[in-house]
């Protein structure tokens, strides 16, 4: 299963289109900006299941909030959350990246939005829009492929290396050093960071 395919195949024309238009950039920039997003909260959900309670959480999550039903009417979900109506819940976009990012969600956005070419603000307003679908379509993936706490992290894993081939690696090891603090950590590739994330996880098994 390619997750990041998976969650690429979300993000319609239309819905780049009312994106842009929300944030004020062209749909290049906000393309590029939806798919930094999506491969940072894929790297940043990687880290969260590489520990056991991380894992744990992010599975309760799953199980309460995030079953993929909003998936079906997507961009319903999406007009929602740019006009202000779709805030809590299963749509609660904000509380999402916070869990994820933490207080690096401003340098997860600047970084982000250096790469597309737009300020921070602007990545600021797509970021709790799309973690829903981020969240959405894992939990679906998951209750579909019936998989258990170490299936879920290895599609996880399995994600941000599918992110980093993608061309996302330095932006995702960027964010990701970010996150997890220490100036050695920052100091690394996108493709060392992940590596080490995905050995570590790989050794516990």
């Amino acid at each position: 299963m390619n997750l990041f395919d998976l969650l690429q195949g979300q993000v319609s024309e239309d819905m780049v289109s009312q994106l842009s238009q929300h944030i004020g950039a062209s749909p290049e920039q906000t393309s590029q900006a939806t798919q930094g997003i999506l491969a940072t909260l894929v790297g940043g959900l990687a880290n969260n299941a590489s520990s056991e309670g991380g894992l744990s959480a992010l599975a309760a999550a799953l199980d309460r909030d995030h079953d993929g039903s909003i998936l079906d009417d997507i961009m319903g979900m999406v007009g929602g959350m740019m006009s202000g109506e779709a805030a809590v819940g299963t749509a609660n976009g904000a509380g999402i990246i916070g869990h994820i990012l933490g207080d690096n969600q401003s340098n997860a956005a600047a970084q982000i939005g250096q790469s597309a070419g737009i300020s921070t603000d602007q990545v600021m307003k797509l970021m709790p829009i799309l973690a829903p679908i981020v969240m959405n379509v894992i939990g679906k993936a998951r209750s579909s492929e019936g998989l258990d706490l170490g299936g879920l992290a290895g599609m996880l894993m399995g994600g941000a290396q599918q992110a980093q081939q993608s061309g996302m690696g330095d932006l995702i090891g960027s964010v990701l050093g970010q996150v997890l603090g220490g100036a050695q950590q920052q100091q690394q590739s996108g493709g060392d960071l992940l590596g080490g994330l995905i050995g570590g996880f790989l050794g516990k098994k």
